[in-house]
């Protein structure tokens, strides 16, 4: 069936040329009877549709208006149907605390993540201060990111966290790739993340109780 020939419920762009019929490119095709997509004005509605995503890239190659039935592409697509489920655009949340490594009982990177995609969220930006160490510095990051290999089931973001006494770090952390800061005008509540005193002398503790066990 040619693109052209199938019903719109409205104009749309033409879709990406999708691979020949002989095509070894790997290709998925997700549709359904409920959609929400962007119509030809950029307003959400929803829609029969048909959605082409590279599997190589995770990324969308086209979205079109309408069912397209498995022949329409080459036969070693991956076709699946969702229908009567809605298919929605993966959400974003810019908020949330993850709290590892440190304080992994309260929430981890394996169970929190793993929260969000069951409820349709793709991407988090965790907080940067619950952890121990906390998103203050360079090597805080870098302690976070090594905690969550491995643990992900959804995009992760971090942000960094500003307190007294470590401006020098803030060019480091996002040039590290952190998504934004996080700064307190009050005290946060969280003794490691208010400066990197309170930070060394809470790592002492630790390590004191650690060592009476």
């Amino acid at each position: 069936m040619a693109i052209h020939d199938t019903a719109r419920p409205f104009p749309y762009p033409t879709p990406a040329h999708t691979p020949p019929d002989d095509s070894a490119t790997p290709l998925t095709v997700l549709i359904s009877t409920r959609a929400a997509i962007y119509d030809e004005s950029d307003n959400l509605t929803i829609s029969p549709a048909t959605i082409l995503v590279s599997p190589l890239t995770g990324t969308i190659i086209s979205i079109l208006p309408t069912i397209l039935p498995p022949a329409s592409f080459p036969t070693n697509a991956t076709y699946i149907d969702h229908s009567p489920y809605l298919l929605l655009p993966g959400l974003v949340d810019a908020h949330v605390h993850l709290n590892e490594p440190g304080r992994t009982e309260w929430e981890g990177f394996e169970t929190g993540t793993r929260a969000a995609a069951s409820g349709g969220v793709t991407t988090v930006i965790d907080m940067p201060l619950n952890a121990i160490p906390p998103t203050t510095t360079l090597n805080g990051l870098q302690e976070k990111i090594k905690a969550a290999h491995g643990q992900c089931w959804v995009d992760v973001g971090f942000y960094g966290g500003i307190i007294p006494g470590n401006a020098d770090q803030l060019l480091p952390l996002v040039e590290a790739g952190v998504r934004g800061f996080k700064g307190f005008l009050i005290e946060s509540g969280v003794c490691a993340f208010q400066s990197h005193l309170c930070t060394m002398r809470n790592s002492i503790l630790i390590g004191v109780v650690r060592t009476g066990r």
